[in-house]
């Protein structure tokens, strides 16, 4: 049902208002992204029928999901084109993304990165170091697989499988999950883990630690913090950037990317957006098919 009318949409884009193919690529991917999040909490609902709160949830969802104030704000235009479009065809008779409001950019500059700013900061890493070996296997998993610095803080030699492609997650509340793991983010930390770590007077209870101090201690969450902060000076990025930053940034890149928003959701380690579980557990295959076709880092291997 959604798919014959983002087909006409097309058309119309296309014939009607002859957009260039990128917009109105842009525009489908929009249009589609809201698709997917219906099929998540009201499947049955046609276009017709979606509600401006119903909107105004998908946004909230998007910013839960790490996109910036500035992609949702770009997403909210391709969602006016198209309800606008219905209009027009005289497909609905109310337009409820009229009264929405874009998300305030303010001045503040957004919390995510570029992937070009991204590659700048891994590439500012002295791999001639015991510590800058370290900090490039700590952030490529830290961009590669999406997690929060605690879980970072917190993995374990035992639970990588690089073999498989995955890393083995302890979340919030103690939910563990099974996340893919890119090419680039097990390089630098084969890297590490044989040539810096094996080297390290590791401290008990810390046996099973992959990031560790060069006293042999488990990181602290401030080491990565202050970490990340020096590099994006060094780069001269002007933005506040921490941890989270990372996390924020492969989520957007991935959903900007064209990635499905379940798998994303599923890697964040995120709750379900409803009530009750209305989709089944997606297999490891799709996501790291996921992470390899949309992860900026993972497309070139």
């Amino acid at each position: 049902m959604w798919q014959s009318y983002i087909n006409a949409f097309k058309n119309y884009l296309k014939l009607e208002r002859s957009l260039a193919e990128n917009s109105i690529e842009a525009y489908l991917h929009d249009a589609e992204k809201l698709h997917e999040y219906i099929l998540l909490t009201d499947p049955a609902l046609s276009p017709m029928q979606v509600s401006e709160k119903q909107l105004m949830n998908f946004l909230k969802y998007l910013g839960e999901l790490g996109l910036s104030a500035h992609s949702q704000a770009r997403m909210l235009s391709g969602l006016k084109s198209f309800f606008k479009y219905l209009l027009l065809e005289n497909l609905i008779q109310h337009d409820p993304t009229q009264l929405l409001q874009s998300p305030k950019l303010g001045r503040k500059l957004p919390d995510t990165l570029s992937f070009p700013e991204i590659e700048s900061i891994l590439d500012a890493i002295d791999l001639s170091t015991p510590g800058g070996t370290r900090d490039r296997a700590m952030l490529e998993v830290l961009y590669s697989s999406g997690l929060r610095v605690s879980e970072l803080l917190n993995l374990r030699l035992t639970n990588c499988y690089f073999t498989e492609g995955f890393i083995r997650v302890l979340g919030k509340g103690d939910k563990v999950r099974l996340v893919p793991i890119g090419q680039d983010a097990m390089h630098y930390t084969r890297i590490y883990v044989d040539h810096v770590r094996s080297q390290l007077p590791i401290q008990k209870g810390d046996e099973d630690t992959i990031f560790l101090n060069l006293r042999g201690r488990q990181l602290s969450r401030i080491t990565v913090f202050t970490t990340i902060k020096k590099l994006t000076a060094d780069v001269g990025i002007q933005k506040t950037i921490g941890p989270h930053t990372f996390r924020h940034s492969f989520a957007t890149h991935l959903i900007e990317g064209g990635a499905d928003l379940r798998a994303v959701q599923q890697m964040l380690g995120h709750e379900s957006i409803t009530t009750t579980e209305i989709y089944t557990h997606l297999d490891r295959d799709y996501l790291q098919q996921t992470l390899r076709e949309y992860h900026p880092r993972s497309r070139r291997h």
